[in-house]
Order: C-alpha cells, then structure tokens, then sequence
C-alpha cells in the first residue's frame, strides 16, 4: 500500500554496517525483504545478545523516518474506496510488528478504512506460512476462493498463494518474473494498471 523499502533499507544498511556485514547490492531484498526481524537475525546475526531489543530499535528507527502523511501506492484510496461501496471485507495481513502497520496506515491516511489486521509475529506461524491469511479470513468470514490478496514479497506471495487466496504481485520491488516465480497467479505495477478491474471481476457475485 506504500512503498517504504528504501527506508527499512537504511536502517538495515546502517544495522549491518556497524556490525561488519558485507552490505552488496541487492542485499536487502535478498536477505530481508518480507521477513521476520527474529528469523533475519537468527541467519545473520546469530549471536547477537538481544535481538528483541535490536529489532525494537530497528523498527522505532522506521517509524522515526517516516515522514507524516506519506504518499500510498498510486490507485490504493480509491481501490480502498470501492471495497467500501462494494461491501467487500477488507483486511491487512503484514510482518510488519503492529506499531509499524498502525504507523504506516496512519501516514497514508488509511488508517479508519481497516479494522481486520493480521499481525504474522503475533501469529503462531508468520508469512511466508498461510496462517495469517487463514486468520484474515476467518475473521472476514471469508472462504480462499473469495479472496484477492496483493503482495510484494516472496513471503508474502507464498503465504497468500498457499492460502487459496487469488495472489496478485505487485511490481513496486520485483519483477513480472520474480514475483510469479514466488507464487503470483498475475502482477500489476501499482493500483492504476489496466489489469485490475479485470481482476477485481473475480468479486462479482461474492456475497459482501
């Protein structure tokens, strides 16, 4: 819904930096993206002494940089809109720890539009597992076959795929063939791309 790569970038690039990691081109993605601060750190970091505190700080950092308001990915309001007029359930399903979904939510001014978010570190198994898409759904009473999810991460794609949900990649990050190499049954660039209503027709006749 935003694309704040390039901040949780910074921070991870001064994280590695000081602890005298190589930092290479395409790190970030390679090693980061989508993932859970505790399983980056147990690949990376693995004797760092207090990784909880370290990803605490790691997030207070992202949420310190990002600037309020923040622009969302062109086309989200008014895709966020329609749900609305619509009556489709609408749910975030994010690694992001709650403070950085709630902070995000809040800088694109989207933040009244939700009241389902999955939070994968306060789920038993965090993406890429299905499970916190199984729970968004469980609570929108919503069966995978009604279901659109967008994502932008291999963990995420693989987790809403393995869901039964209709996975669409977005192509803020990754390309046509990465993402459908991660589980995309179609990308979009953003929520302009003349796809989408096509997509979206996949909702007609679901009951709201």
């Amino acid at each position: 819904m935003l694309h704040s790569d390039a901040i949780h970038e910074q921070v991870f690039t001064e994280l590695w930096t000081a602890r005298g990691l190589p930092v290479e081109e395409g790190f970030y993605m390679e090693q980061v993206h989508g993932r859970l601060n505790v399983d980056i750190f147990a690949d990376f970091l693995p004797d760092e002494p207090d990784p909880e505190g370290l990803s605490e700080w790691k997030e207070a950092q992202f949420r310190d940089r990002l600037p309020r308001p923040f622009p969302a990915m062109p086309g989200v309001a008014d895709l966020v809109a329609r749900a609305g007029e619509m009556g489709w359930g609408k749910a975030i399903v994010t690694n992001a720890m709650r403070l950085n979904a709630e902070a995000m939510l809040e800088a694109i001014e989207l933040r009244p539009a939700f009241e389902t978010i999955v939070i994968g570190e306060e789920c038993p198994r965090a993406k890429p597992d299905p499970y916190p898409y199984a729970e968004a759904m469980r609570q929108l009473n919503e069966t995978p076959d009604a279901c659109i999810a967008f994502e932008d991460s291999p963990s995420g794609l693989r987790a809403a795929r393995a869901s039964g949900a209709y996975t669409v990649g977005i192509r803020s990050s990754l390309d046509d063939t990465a993402l459908r190499a991660a589980g995309a049954h179609i990308t979009i660039q953003d929520f302009t791309d003349p796809a989408l209503p096509s997509i979206l027709e996949r909702l007609k006749g679901v009951p709201a």
